[in-house]
């Protein structure tokens, strides 16, 4: 089984700020820009508003509601209308693609989709950055893929799957639609548990790959068992030791700037497992 840990929502170049951490802790993924996309931040519910103005506060008008949203990875039901038959949903197309193609990722692997964040405050009625708070990388959201569709094959999307931004547009070579479980399968724990794909709507602290002290997002802490072992596969980016550094708490990582995808075989990491069943238990 593998695990991708997989760099999704706004940041300093696409969108142009992170995504935002609500003064009650909620978190909001905001979805990169797509002019090719036929859904428009508007149209994306969230609470009892929508995203189109909490993108136009954060960004100061530079994103209108009306601006089309690539809204991908898809995973909370509420966030639009569907049609029967609807679960979540992420594409991906070009290198990222081509990654993930040669690292073997398919059915029963585990997407866990982070970002980069920063907390907001209101004012005047208004959202802003609250003054003097850190950007990090936080987890956001997972999926666990249940089928891997490659989009360039003619009407492999299923209908219910034609509002995707990979699907709403003539497909490039490499595109390739995955479909998430509808329920979470994990060794050892008991399946239909847990749901196959969702966000974590609450920062909490394990969701927080960003190192403590860290003077930047990409200096992360992670839990022991990623630190590379010999005769077993390193974090996909990350195979140079320099690095990569052992401490009391955890696995710390300069994890790489760019990049989308990076991928953890857990095969021989029994700790894996245990540490994934408590964070989704927790979603």
């Amino acid at each position: 089984m593998r695990l991708i840990l997989s760099r999704k929502g706004f940041d300093t170049s696409c969108g142009g700020c992170p995504s935002p951490i609500l003064p009650d802790g909620r978190m909001v993924s905001l979805p990169i820009p797509d002019g090719r996309s036929p859904i428009r931040y508007a149209d994306i519910r969230w609470g009892a508003g929508d995203l189109g103005a909490v993108v136009a506060d954060l960004t100061r008008g530079h994103v209108a509601p009306s601006h089309p949203a690539h809204l991908d990875p898809d995973l909370r039901r509420e966030g639009l209308p569907r049609c029967p038959g609807w679960r979540p949903l992420f594409g991906q197309t070009g290198a990222a693609q081509g990654h993930l193609r040669r690292s073997g990722v398919g059915p029963g692997d585990l997407f866990l989709f982070f970002g980069l964040y920063r907390e907001a405050a209101r004012a005047e009625g208004r959202l802003r950055w609250a003054a003097r708070a850190p950007q990090r990388h936080v987890l956001w959201g997972w999926l666990q893929v249940d089928a891997v569709l490659p989009l360039a094959q003619p009407d492999v999307a299923p209908g219910w799957a034609r509002y995707h931004p990979h699907c709403s547009r003539p497909p490039e070579a490499a595109d390739t639609l995955y479909v998430a479980r509808k329920r979470l399968a994990l060794p050892g724990l008991a399946e239909g548990a847990l749901r196959g794909a969702g966000v974590f709507a609450h920062l909490d602290r394990r969701l927080v790959l960003t190192a403590p002290d860290a003077a930047r997002p990409t200096e992360w802490l992670l839990p022991h068992w990623f630190h590379p072992r010999e005769g077993r596969p390193p974090l996909t980016y990350h195979a140079d030791p320099a690095r990569w550094a052992r401490s009391a708490e955890g696995a710390r990582l300069r994890a790489a700037p760019r990049g989308q995808e990076f991928v953890f075989d857990m095969e021989g990491v029994p700790e894996a497992v245990p540490w994934l069943g408590a964070l989704l238990s927790g979603a």
